[in-house]
């Protein structure tokens, strides 16, 4: 069965700009575009009419953590249970909210590998994910948080020498990784460290880089203070992650080196908003006390001209998986156009998961995940918030 959707005004993730009277036809049963264009829309048996609605690709998030509770927000002594069930709920939230894609950048138990392996067997549906499993930390550092009822582990892999990293590296790929998540800074979460503390030394991100870029996975690097960065562009990872305190010279670098920031604005904005008294104080203290700098250095790298990726780090505290479409508010807010936010969410995270063959645009030959809004998401980013909007994957509307 095919169904023809027309009279749409069409984002495609490809051209900034809003292209009027569009439609495509779907394979029901691939779920892919057959065929589009605009105007004068072939008759077939079954006809979606959009009534000059607007679409625009589903949203890739390239920045999540499926384990956590970003209500709760509890972090120690997870069962492997508990994380699964959390996982499938975000998971759900996700889609709602327009998410069609995600990428775990970091899981306790390696729950989104075996989600990810689900999904490969099409035992599980909805938002595909990009798996990560646990990411890499120092002794002490970002992800040591300790794991199970009875404390048997810890959320990230503990690596303190190049041979323990080349070690946990290999361990993840084994399982089924498509991505290592190292922790080249401190961070607002942990207690034990500061978000300029250096966590890695190059030896150890370099042997990190060499592992993932010889077994086809990408890196992403935790990267907040200003050296650790630098030590995390000059190792050769895919994206730094967060990127608050980066310096001028890497915001050249980083575009020298092809490399995506991920900035995840609304993961600040959401502690200082909404954590005073529900945190612990260094949580809150940390956050407050760079925000302003964070702002303002994102504001200097866009106008700079990085290649954004789009992220939220969903499942922070108070940074829920339905709230993922306010990233794009925010990031116009520290100085992206809205084509430049939307094309972050479209286009360039689908090229750094390696996805680009399939998604991120609307176009012939691509899996049909899209949203349905009532109004032009280029003139009001706003538009993406909508809580009524429509959901597709892979053709099928989401209920």
């Amino acid at each position: 069965m095919k169904t023809l959707y027309k009279n749409f005004g069409l984002f495609d993730g490809e051209k900034a700009e809003t292209q009027p009277d569009a439609w495509f036809i779907i394979d029901d049963e691939t779920g892919e575009i057959e065929k589009l264009g605009f105007k004068n829309a072939p008759d077939t048996e079954k006809v979606v009419d959009l009534a000059g609605k607007f679409v625009m690709p589903g949203l890739i998030n390239t920045h999540v953590h499926l384990m956590m509770n970003a209500i709760t927000n509890k972090l120690e002594y997870l069962s492997e249970a508990e994380v699964t069930f959390t996982a499938l709920n975000n998971l759900k939230e996700a889609l709602k909210a327009g998410v069609t894609y995600v990428r775990d950048c970091g899981c306790a138990f390696d729950v989104d590998i075996k989600l990810h392996k689900l999904q490969e067997e099409g035992q599980l549906g909805g938002t595909e994910i990009v798996p990560s499993g646990r990411p890499m930390c120092i002794t002490g550092g970002h992800a040591d948080f300790t794991e199970g009822i009875d404390g048997e582990t810890t959320w990230g892999n503990l690596v303190d020498s190049p041979d323990e990293m080349r070690h946990a590296v290999r361990r993840e790929f084994k399982l089924g990784a498509k991505n290592i998540k190292v922790m080249a800074t401190g961070g607002v979460m942990s207690s034990t460290d500061q978000i300029d503390d250096v966590e890695f030394s190059m030896e150890e991100l370099k042997t990190a880089v060499e592992e993932a870029h010889t077994k086809h996975m990408t890196i992403a690097a935790h990267a907040e203070g200003t050296v650790g960065i630098h030590n995390a562009i000059l190792a050769g990872v895919d994206s730094i992650e967060h990127g608050c305190l980066i310096s001028d010279d890497d915001i050249e670098l980083i575009q020298e080196k092809g490399i995506y920031l991920t900035p995840t604005v609304i993961a600040t904005y959401s502690i200082p908003a909404y954590g005073e008294g529900k945190l612990p104080d260094y949580m809150v203290d940390k956050a407050k006390g760079f925000k302003d700098k964070f702002y303002a250095r994102m504001k200097v790298a866009i106008k700079g001209g990085v290649t954004l990726a789009f992220g939220t780090d969903a499942g922070t505290p108070f940074n829920t998986f339905s709230d993922i479409p306010k990233e794009l508010e925010l990031l116009t807010d520290v100085g992206a156009s809205n084509e430049e936010a939307l094309f972050a969410a479209t286009r360039n995270s689908s090229h750094l998961l390696r996805i680009d063959d399939k998604y991120g645009s609307i176009k012939e030959g691509k899996i049909a995940d899209f949203l349905v809004l009532d109004e032009d998401p280029l003139k009001d980013i706003k538009a993406v918030q909508q809580k009524d909007k429509q959901v597709y994957k892979k053709g099928k509307l989401v209920e």
